[in-house]
């Protein structure tokens, strides 16, 4: 195992100021509302890389105002939520038009209607919720994305009740949720349980609001259960993927994301989590660092969708992903295992 001190200074002088806020709030505990890290988030505001994610903007400051909110990966959808991940600064007015454009979408009348179906084929037929067998099939990881942007970014709460009314509504009986029109699926799934978990943990600390913090907790119950990456059945690996290490995730699931979204929900010293530690632990690098041995992204100049506007490290199984490494070292040190 590498040493966390080398590492740690290693990336306070990194070139990427969104790699220092991570590490001096979230590995250092420094106060995210201190003069010197709001004028670090001022440096991330300039930032080579948040200049590309913002280059695609018309004059009201919408973000990628010719594409849907959800094109991968440049639409408004994630470039909030990498905004949001990397330190930008708290309640940028400009951003309140792609703020409504989100609310707009994942609040469309659509997501209003349900109609029960018996079968996948048949859950295609018209728009709304397809209810299967008592369960909304619903990728519910697309409101709960933007409601964790648009708190995280400072943009306020008005009509984020709403979003969070529509996941209690959707939220299958083990806790979680699923979009997965077989009728066969019974179980929530972590990919799309992971991102509810974390915009209602987040929208609780910040409201207060007690059904959404009870939601939380049994969201957390899916991973919790199955100890973040392990089969009920007889405790296997549920998807290799789970046990590989990714920045960014999107919507997808990693242990490391785990971790991350439990710390946040102040749930890190759940006995259940301790494997999942192990595992990241087993995967430092002999000079501290973390790599990103797989990646959910590409980067050309094609407008094809999943390519992204920036380029995130790439991946290695030698080399040091520095994104991969301020989420482990900042999971490690809300677990104490710093």
């Amino acid at each position: 195992m590498g040493d966390h001190d080398a590492v740690i200074d290693r990336l306070l002088q990194s070139d990427e100021p969104s790699i220092r806020f991570k590490i001096r709030t979230g590995v250092l505990g420094e106060a995210p509302g201190s003069r010197s890290i709001r004028a670090l988030r001022n440096e991330v505001r300039r930032s080579p890389r948040v200049q590309a994610l913002l280059s695609d903007r018309d004059a009201t400051g919408r973000i990628a105002p010719g594409r849907h909110v959800y094109n991968k990966w440049r639409g408004a959808h994630w470039v909030m939520a990498s905004l949001a991940d990397l330190g930008y600064p708290t309640g940028d007015r400009s951003l309140r038009t792609t703020r409504d454009a989100l609310l707009d979408c994942w609040l469309s009348k659509e997501y209003y209607e349900e109609f029960p179906s018996e079968s996948k084929a048949g859950s295609y037929r018209k728009k709304g919720v397809p209810v299967i067998r008592g369960r909304h099939r619903r990728c519910a990881s697309q409101q709960s994305n933007s409601l964790y942007s648009v708190i995280t970014l400072g943009l306020g709460v008005a009509r984020c009740e709403r979003i969070v009314e529509r996941l209690l509504h959707w939220q299958w009986p083990d806790g979680g949720w699923n979009c997965d029109r077989n009728p066969a699926a019974r179980m929530s799934s972590f990919m799309e349980t992971i991102l509810p978990l974390r915009a209602l943990a987040l929208y609780a600390d910040e409201t207060g609001d007690r059904a959404a913090r009870r939601a939380a907790k049994r969201a957390a119950e899916v991973l919790l259960e199955r100890e973040l990456f392990k089969r009920r059945s007889d405790g296997r690996t549920i998807a290799p993927d789970f046990v590989r290490l990714h920045y960014p995730l999107y919507w997808h699931y990693d242990i490391l994301h785990g971790l991350k979204v439990l710390a946040e929900a102040g749930l890190i010293d759940d006995p259940r989590c301790s494997d999942a530690l192990d595992r990241l632990e087993s995967l430092q690098l002999a000079d501290g660092g973390w790599p990103a041995t797989a990646r959910h992204y590409r980067c050309d100049d094609s407008e094809k969708s999943g390519n992204e506007q920036v380029d995130w490290g790439g991946t290695s199984r030698l080399r040091m992903n520095e994104w991969v490494s301020a989420d482990a070292l900042t999971v490690l040190r809300a677990a104490g295992r710093l």
